[in-house]
């Protein structure tokens, strides 16, 4: 397998998707088909579902907190990693994935677009979101300092749900990554079935630029036509060959 070519200039944008983390053992968001214990993938990871049946939700999140705290990054984590460590500033990685594994291969420069699983932040304070590994299965977690001022508020998992958007922070500085880079940049979406956006359309975005694509998959993806590249097989065999590690 040709390495990358990644020159001097060259500046190196990643998506990935749930394919990197299935093969860390973590099944994907709609695995079942879409159900979880007979519920819609929906009813639990939204804010109608939140407000209807909090404890249902907190239990099908902490259920999902430990199958991630029970995984561990495989070999395309570390190969991303170790680019990011050769590239520097020139590198940037943007995860649809919440589990953290990126982050525990060692990846610093990183966008998680929908969020951390073992985050949590609250409903209405200005409260930072903070790590959290707690199962709440059968019980509710409060906010501290809402309680400080006499509120009641139940946290929330720091998770993007259907019906909200994306931080419009995140995709500012994907943005600037892709204006500065220009025709030098080499865009990465791996492990991804392009069937979200906007995170399925940055290959549009990036050959606009005159950017150069690749997408490396295990199997066929919506958006595939779009690349100039595609490599299939599994991100924990193909990256570190494509990285020259």
């Amino acid at each position: 397998m040709t390495p990358l070519p990644i020159r001097k200039a060259t500046r190196v944008l990643v998506l990935t998707g749930a394919g990197v983390s299935a093969e860390s053992g973590i099944a994907t968001f709609r695995a079942g088909g879409g159900l979880w214990e007979k519920h819609r993938v929906e009813q639990v990871a939204s804010m109608e579902g939140f407000v209807e049946d909090p404890q249902l939700v907190w239990r099908f999140y902490s259920e999902r907190r430990k199958g991630v705290l029970a995984a561990e990054p495989n070999a395309g984590h570390y190969a991303l990693a170790e680019l990011e460590q050769r590239l520097g500033d020139r590198f940037l990685l943007t995860t649809q994935n919440v589990d953290g594994l990126h982050a525990r291969a060692g990846s610093e420069r990183m966008l998680e677009l929908h969020g951390n699983v073992c985050m949590t932040r609250c409903l209405l304070c200005a409260r930072e979101p903070f790590v959290d590994e707690t199962l709440y299965l059968d019980s509710l977690p409060k906010c501290e300092l809402c309680g400080e001022e006499g509120r009641d508020t139940i946290l929330r998992p720091h998770i993007v749900w259907f019906g909200e958007s994306l931080d419009g922070w995140v995709l500012s500085q994907i943005d600037d990554f892709i204006s500065e880079a220009g025709s030098d940049l080499l865009f990465l979406a791996i492990g991804t079935a392009g069937a979200v956006y906007p995170a399925a359309s940055l290959v549009d975005v990036a050959r606009r630029v005159g950017g150069v694509s690749y997408l490396i998959n295990l199997d066929e993806a919506d958006n595939a036509s779009q690349f100039e590249h595609v490599i299939r097989g599994k991100s924990g065999e193909v990256l570190p060959r494509l990285f020259g590690l």
